[in-house]
């Protein structure tokens, strides 16, 4: 079976998205809006695309609706599928003012898809796995995390917004085993413990082989032991921000991939993050080239396990 670059892991959503509201709704209120998209979505569907797209040989295992698992083969996407017939895929539905973002989600299939994955996974084997979903089992991961590294896999992980993943059983075993991790400026806060906001470098650089952290129009930074690197973003008119964080993993591990140096791998996350935004959904505007290196790119490893 032909090796892919980059295998993502995780959930899918199908996101219905109104834009444009005057304000979230109130109780028993009904808004209306012109500015309405469904589509794609989810962590491990919007990086792999975005990968793809980037011309790297994607693939990604999932619980994927028809209109999604069509979508990916279009990008030419490598899919497993371990939807089952009648199982209801999820839906995610936001709702965007100006300034604020509020979401429903029905989970459906998701609520049985972590069960399912291991064993997916091995049908295809990949130079990088990125996983996208909060781990209920963090024992059973962290030993897979561990067993590709034997195997030469590097791996990444972005948990997303689950306060109590922190106190989960073994959750800082998985987090050290992974070679990335990817937060956001207030999940990095929230994981460590600290005020919403406070710089959380010096805790992610401690717990984590190397830590990537999004600073929304501020860049991005990447934290490890012996490292401290950062970006500054791009600037954009954006139009809507729905996985904007999960199309910046893309960038960042395509340029990974190809051998990039730390800041060169965070300016490429940083603009693919910035392009997304220039459409609604995680998809519809994503790009098909990087921007050129600012210099000559060398071999970028992951640090050493922090001690």
């Amino acid at each position: 079976m032909m090796r892919v670059e980059l295998l993502t892991v995780g959930e899918a959503f199908q996101d219905l998205i109104f834009m444009g509201l005057p304000h979230l709704p109130r109780l028993g209120e009904e808004l209306r809006t012109p500015r309405f998209v469904a589509t794609i979505g989810g962590g491990a569907v919007i990086t792999a695309t975005a990968a793809a797209r980037l011309g790297v040989r994607s693939a990604i295992v999932s619980a994927l609706s028809r209109d999604a698992a069509r979508a990916l083969r279009g990008d030419r996407v490598t899919v497993v599928n371990v939807k089952r017939a009648r199982e209801a895929h999820a839906v995610t539905v936001a709702l965007s003012t100006r300034d604020e973002r509020s979401f429903v989600t029905f989970n459906g299939v998701n609520d049985r898809l972590q069960a399912r994955l291991p064993a997916a996974m091995r049908r295809r084997p990949a130079a990088h796995v990125h996983f996208a979903f909060a781990p209920s089992a963090c024992a059973t991961w962290t030993a897979i995390a561990e067993r590709l590294r034997g195997r030469g896999t590097t791996t990444s992980w972005d948990f997303g917004w689950d306060p109590a993943l922190r106190r989960r059983t073994g959750f800082w075993r998985l987090v050290a085993a992974v070679d990335f991790v990817f937060l956001n400026e207030i999940e990095a806060a929230m994981y460590a413990g600290l005020p919403r906001r406070v710089d959380a470098a010096d805790f992610w650089r401690r717990a984590a082989r190397n830590a990537v952290i999004k600073l929304g129009p501020r860049g991005s930074r990447w934290a490890a032991p012996g490292v401290d690197v950062r970006a500054a973003a791009p600037r954009v008119r954006a139009v809507e921000t729905t996985g904007a964080g999960d199309a910046f993993n893309a960038g960042f591990l395509v340029a990974f991939l190809r051998g990039a140096q730390p800041r060169e791998c965070l300016r490429a996350a940083n603009f693919v993050g910035a392009r997304s935004t220039l459409a609604a959904g995680g998809v519809a505007s994503l790009p098909t080239s990087l921007p050129r290196p600012a210099r000559p790119a060398r071999p970028a490893r992951p640090a050493r396990p922090a001690s």
